[in-house]
């Protein structure tokens, strides 16, 4: 019997197990190791010494990298927005409309395509002899826009990408929600004399607030460690008007070989995600994002 129950529990974690291994190899371990990293000055060929909290006193000294967190600080205008069109798409898909699974299937395809093609596809879009410059072209304007090289525009171009590949994840989030949501009481709302606009923020609305939390939360910690969009398209260009600090820290330990020092600055964007986070959950514990009842 006890054999038997032994067994039992160790079958999930047989199934588990690869996929354990992976993360331990390639996330937890490199997370674990690069926390003593960040106090050192690390060497490939010479030597590894201890210089305590230098590396962090080196970035509170380091305009770029202010500058770098300012540009993740941005992003973070992605949320709202980002959620905002994910939620009145999920209401439209939620409806028995011709095609609308068609409409869910199109809407959820850059969710599973890889950043990197995305990164690809809307570079050649926004080249000088891409597809917006040529239909321009063709409609009359005799003026070439250079997308990616504008530092005012390079920034929220990457933030559109980042909206569109994200609507049809957190839209599908939203849809599960709305679709756990009793249809007697928009009835009884409706019956009672409510209108549509008021049946949505004081029934939808509050029942899906849980869904908003978990998504607002993935979302937040996405958009400040953003990097996969930049590292494709722009590599923290031009003039490091689209330099984060994820691809920052890259940079410093892959490209200048300061390990210690982007160790460091991977480390104080983690707390400063961790940061956003809290003040994120304190405001769902504390704001109204709870369970309507």
């Amino acid at each position: 019997m006890k054999t038997v129950k032994i067994r039992q529990k160790l079958v999930p974690w047989m199934f588990m197990l690869p996929a354990l291994i992976i993360l331990g190899v390639f996330t937890f371990y490199p997370i674990i190791y690069s926390i003593p990293l960040a106090f050192m000055k690390y060497s490939v060929i010479g030597q590894t010494s201890w210089v305590g909290l230098q590396n962090f006193t080196r970035a509170f000294q380091d305009s770029d990298f202010w500058v770098s967190l300012g540009h993740s600080a941005e992003f973070v205008i992605v949320v709202p927005i980002l959620q905002l069109i994910s939620i009145y798409l999920a209401t439209v898909v939620n409806k028995p409309l011709p095609g609308v699974t068609i409409f869910r299937v199109l809407f959820y395809i850059p969710v599973v395509t890889s950043m990197v093609a995305v990164g690809i596809m809307w570079g050649f879009i926004l080249d000088p002899t891409g597809l917006i410059n040529t239909l321009m072209q063709n409609a009359g304007f005799s003026h070439v826009i250079y997308f990616m090289n504008n530092s005012h525009l390079t920034l929220p171009i990457l933030m559109g990408i980042t909206i569109w590949q994200g609507i049809g994840y957190y839209m599908m989030m939203y849809l599960g929600g709305l679709q756990g949501i009793p249809s007697e009481l928009s009835e009884a709302a409706e019956i009672d004399g409510a209108s549509p606009a008021t049946i949505f923020f004081k029934i939808t609305i509050p029942l899906l607030k849980p869904f908003i939390w978990v998504c607002s939360l993935m979302s937040l910690i996405a958009a400040l460690g953003v990097f996969d969009i930049v590292f494709v398209m722009t590599q923290g260009g031009p003039n490091n008007a689209t330099l984060v600090t994820n691809y920052y820290s890259y940079n410093q330990a892959f490209g200048n070989f300061n390990f210690g020092y982007g160790a460091a600055v991977g480390l104080l964007l983690s707390i400063v995600i961790t940061l956003f986070s809290v003040i994120l959950f304190v405001y769902q514990r504390k704001g109204g994002q709870t369970h309507a009842k």
